[in-house]
């Protein structure tokens, strides 16, 4: 009994540490002026073109994002709603408590730290196991269902909100890109440094497989691919060259 409510209170600890810091994390990326996250740009060019404001907007395509959870069979936890309050309050925090930097290697550095505390965050929030986010359990049950890797699957969504939120209207900056093509490796760094007996009782367990196999995939695929292209006519021929589904 002990073992189990310590093992609560740490995956409690983790959620609520998790999403404080991915609430400072975007607070951070606007005090460094260098641009929104991919997400809010999107959130901030249907904005534009609703009359809704930003909050009201990255509620409703919360919303949307969780009716796609459906097909991808995830289940919302305390986890989900609590992502909604905690980052919220602790945004304002942030914004509150921080001055924005007035030279630009500070801004960049802060930019910066704001993606890699972003990245770290999410790992720890959903490795808790208590639900995650509508947007994260987007990137995870694709994972999980496709065998695509953390970086490939996370860096998409990311890249897509992306260009659709600049299409209407959004705020692009340097340090949007960065985000957009950064939280995805970082994302995967940090799920494969954590203990593997962590990653056992976590949200991730399945994630991280998942993840390895579509990697593992593609390397053979792309091994596949130039041992074809170097043996040109002895490959057709070889029983041991096998075409794999990435080719």
């Amino acid at each position: 009994m002990t073992g189990l409510l310590t093992r609560g209170s740490l995956r409690g600890t983790a959620l609520l540490v998790g999403l404080a810091g991915y609430g400072f994390s975007m607070a951070m990326m606007v005090r460094s002026g260098l641009g929104l996250d991919p997400w809010d740009v999107f959130h901030q060019g249907l904005a534009l073109h609703t009359g809704m404001t930003i909050g009201i907007a990255s509620a409703v395509v919360g919303v949307v994002v969780l009716l796609a959870w459906i097909p991808l069979r995830n289940r919302p936890g305390i986890g989900t709603i609590a992502n909604v309050i905690v980052i919220a309050i602790t945004v304002d925090l942030g914004l509150l408590l921080m001055q924005a930097p007035t030279s630009m290697p500070a801004r960049i550095a802060m930019m910066v730290g704001a993606v890699v505390l972003n990245a770290f965050s999410t790992v720890l929030y959903v490795g808790a196991g208590l639900g995650p986010g509508p947007r994260d359990g987007l990137m995870t049950g694709l994972v999980v269902r496709t065998g695509l890797s953390v970086r490939l699957v996370r860096t998409s969504i990311e890249a897509s909100v992306l260009a659709i939120g600049w299409l209407l209207g959004g705020t692009v900056g340097v340090g949007t890109v960065l985000y957009a093509f950064g939280i995805g490796p970082l994302v995967q760094f940090f799920v494969r440094i954590t203990p593997k007996p962590v990653l056992a009782v976590s949200g991730w367990a399945n994630v991280a497989q998942a993840s390895e196999l579509g990697a593992h995939a593609v390397r053979s695929g792309a091994s596949a691919r130039r041992i074809r292209h170097t043996t040109m006519g002895r490959c057709q021929s070889s029983k041991e060259i096998q075409p794999t589904p990435t080719c």
